[in-house]
């Protein structure tokens, strides 16, 4: 078993991560720049190491990082997500050092990246692909040929494009024209690369991942699936866990589908395999995601799978301790993306600090977060503060519990997305579960939520502000 993990991350998944350590007897090392020195994440690991002043750059790294690893005596690097969790590059430079990169090898990551490597992959392995171009453009007339080809309207995007980047929807040859150098400016901007393709646009399609775990030894299970469609510029903002959208036949057909391609690519570690799911209940393949999800929780809820222990023990070369037989799903589970955004003034970022905060509880309810009463959130990193986490067994219980935890929680300073969340489970297609990943922009007005304060929330005021004044 491994030692020794430096996490590359920060924030709530660097928090997971130390917390798994701990539970498995592994010491954990945290990184971060000047702007985290207060962070959650630095307090709770074993060793903390400032990495630079630059607030982004300074977690990017990769030379710095490996030579920290290697400093400190650790065995391993967990990237987490986000930042160089799916960078070919750093899970090459770990190898070099000798340093186990938990996540699958650098030609798998590299090959998944590329999106059309990962097209070709699918097709070769008898997996369903949106009809789109054969490998990348190499020109805005190769565009419009192919998109008069499969037909409008279709999706211009970044080959080495992910997290909602790179992409725009084109109706007509004009969107097509008027795209097609924006794609490609913001591709090369924030993937350094210039490439791009398209893709028939499958129109509001439900968005189905699955989870998949593989080891060493040639053992690849799923742990069934997740529903993203509920997602607003392509941003998940809330996820489920199975999909309340799909029948036994569909889980086990994608299942199985998402076993196949991970065995076709030789991956290794966690995963997800993403699909789209058309109004025709037609399946296509859409990416595969080398690292573990935001939104793996949920799936650790519902099968009692804890994904990130298994993917220390599958970096530490142990076999997985589940065959596909016994993974056993039970109920329901919700998890609620809280960003510092405000709905109601376009989502703009809501940075500042924490004067007050506490955490949902009670039965089937997890709170995943780095924050803390007195926080300063900085402005240079993603908007996600937690992630609520919500099970039942029923989704009707589990839309019930999702309402309670989110009034129950106490976060106070900042707008988050918490009232914009509750209005989403109140509407009758989320609550019949019919709904795709149109939904959002089908329903604006689900911003237009009252801020008028809960009496408990006023009363709770009330009370701080006659403390303060009398001492008592």
């Amino acid at each position: 078993m491994l030692r020794k993990i430096l996490i590359a991350n920060r924030g709530e998944i660097a928090v997971r991560i130390i917390r798994a350590c701990a539970e498995m007897g592994i010491r954990s090392v945290a990184i971060y720049s000047d702007a985290d020195r207060f962070a959650l994440h630095v307090k709770k690991a074993d060793e903390s190491y400032c990495i630079g002043s630059e607030p982004v750059a300074s977690y990017l790294n990769i030379y710095a990082l490996v030579d920290l690893a290697a400093a400190t005596g650790c065995d391993a690097i967990h990237p987490g997500y986000g930042f160089l969790s799916e960078n070919a590059q750093f899970a090459r430079a770990c190898k070099e050092r000798g340093i186990i990169f938990i996540g699958p090898d650098a030609e798998v990551i590299h090959r998944m990246g590329d999106k059309t490597e990962a097209r070709k992959a699918m097709i070769a392995a008898g997996i369903p692909v949106t009809p789109g171009s054969d490998g990348n453009l190499d020109s805005v007339e190769h565009a419009l040929a192919v998109a008069e080809t499969i037909g409008y309207p279709i999706m211009l995007k970044a080959t080495s494009g992910g997290g909602g980047r790179g992409i725009r929807r084109c109706d007509n040859a004009d969107d097509l024209q008027r795209n097609y150098q924006r794609v490609i400016s913001e591709a090369t901007k924030a993937f350094g690369s210039a490439d791009v393709f398209l893709e028939k646009c499958i129109v509001n399609p439900k968005h189905i991942e699955v989870q998949i775990l593989a080891d060493h030894h040639g053992n690849t299970i799923h742990l069934y699936e997740r529903d993203c469609s509920i997602q607003r510029r392509n941003q998940k903002l809330i996820e489920i866990a199975p999909s309340p959208q799909l029948d036994e036949a569909q889980r086990q057909y994608i299942g199985g589908l998402a076993v196949l391609a991970a065995k076709a690519v030789g991956y290794t570690n966690a995963g997800t395999v993403e699909f789209l799911l058309d109004d025709k209940d037609r399946f296509y393949f859409m990416e595969m995601n080398t690292r573990v999800q935001v939104e793996h929780t949920i799936t650790e809820t519902v099968t009692g799978v804890d994904i990130v222990e298994e993917q220390i023990r599958v970096a530490a070369g142990l076999t997985l301790r589940f065959k596909q037989h016994e993974i056993v799903r039970r109920g329901y589970a919700i998890e609620f993306r809280i960003n510092a955004e405000d709905p109601q003034n376009s989502f703009l970022p809501s940075f500042g600090r924490i004067s007050r905060y506490y955490a949902p509880g009670g039965p089937g309810v997890r709170t995943d977060t780095a924050i803390y009463t007195g926080y300063e959130i900085p402005p240079y990193y993603d908007s996600m503060l937690a992630k609520v986490i919500v099970s039942a067994l029923t989704w009707e219980d589990a839309i019930k519990r999702g309402e309670r935890a989110l009034k129950d929680m106490g976060l106070f300073g900042i707008k988050t997305t918490i009232p914009y969340y509750l209005e989403i489970l109140k509407h009758p297609e989320f609550r019949a579960a019919a709904f795709n990943t149109g939904f959002v922009d089908k329903y604006p007005e689900l911003v237009n939520y009252s801020n008028k304060p809960r009496p408990e929330v006023l009363a709770s005021v009330i009370a701080a502000v006659m403390a303060a004044h009398t001492g008592l």
